[in-house]
């Protein structure tokens, strides 16, 4: 192709640097091994939002696209069989989860071949999520995402998810360990539960308020062959709680309903000792009750976790 063909003289500074940049994705062969995933999604990024979307824009400035065309083609091809390489590695990830049954370091050396979880060296300034929690997304489970089904209660929280960075750190900072009973009050899609104990060896359980939510996150443990984590489709005030020490909350709820089941937890805390974990604005009620002590603070930070141990 020279320059001077129709339908890109308009463009044709464009056109030859994108031509370079599809070129470059096709030689670069590290992209193509399998543990080199954060290069490869951020080359996934790349093709997507500055290649693909601008050979788009161009196409419909153009008189004569076909040459534009082949090219979008060239981009679309690549970046299919990038994510082809993310789905089989993740495939045989899970398979190696479900066979083998890999928790703490084991775990944490089989993620660490294709993904950095360092969890130290941030100051949380704003929630976040990273390239962790994409790998961790693929990891968990291939199943649709469902959609909320149940109206929440004013005092109820809409589901987000806890920053996979967080999870990583806060098994290391409130020290869970296989002897532990641990819960997320309100799971959702059940990330924590799953991660906590594939890092820490802990028994998980998940209580959930949307049916749709707790039904999808047993699916990803089954997936796994994960016999100790499970998810309870509850209201957080009426869970079981009898064998739980370590408990967390993302915020799940505010006002009554949060001060409503600190009281159940702190009639399970006459029995023994436990550790609460929270995340996001509910630190604050938390750190109030007279039943705590604050063990790691957040220091008024609603972006970094909190962990409370009873007196």
């Amino acid at each position: 192709m020279t320059k001077n063909e129709p339908g890109i003289n308009d463009n044709e500074e464009s056109f030859f640097k994108i031509q370079a940049d599809i070129e470059a994705f096709e030689k670069d062969a590290a992209l193509y091994e399998e543990q080199n995933f954060d290069n490869r999604l951020d080359a996934i990024d790349f093709l997507e939002f500055h290649i693909i979307d601008h050979i788009e824009s161009l196409i419909k400035k153009a008189a004569q696209p076909d040459q534009l065309i082949l090219l979008m083609q060239r981009a679309e091809n690549i970046k299919l069989a990038l994510e082809a390489i993310d789905n089989n590695m993740f495939k045989k990830l899970r398979a190696h989860i479900r066979s083998n049954g890999c928790t703490g370091e084991q775990f944490k050396k089989l993620l660490g071949k294709y993904i950095d979880f360092n969890a130290h060296g941030s100051d949380h300034e704003e929630a976040g999520y990273d390239n962790l929690d994409i790998f961790i997304n693929g990891l968990l489970s291939p199943l649709t995402i469902p959609e909320q089904t149940t109206a929440l209660e004013p005092e109820m929280v809409f589901y987000q998810k806890t920053p996979a960075r967080i999870i990583f750190e806060l098994v290391e900072m409130a020290f869970i360990t296989k002897d532990d009973v641990f819960f997320d009050l309100g799971s959702g899609l059940g990330q924590a539960s799953i991660l906590v104990n594939l890092l820490a060896g802990a028994k998980a359980v998940g209580v959930e308020f949307e049916p749709a939510f707790c039904s999808y996150a047993g699916g990803c443990a089954v997936q796994l062959n994960l016999p100790n984590v499970s998810f309870i489709n509850a209201d957080a005030r009426q869970a079981d709680y009898s064998d739980g020490t370590v408990f967390l909350m993302y915020t799940p709820f505010n006002g009554e309903i949060l001060q409503d089941v600190l009281a159940v937890l702190r009639k399970e805390s006459l029995t023994r000792k436990i550790k609460i974990i929270t995340y996001g604005p509910c630190t604050a009620q938390v750190a109030s009750e007279g039943w705590l002590d604050i063990t790691v603070s957040n220091n008024d930070n609603i972006y970094k976790p909190a962990v409370f141990t009873s007196i």
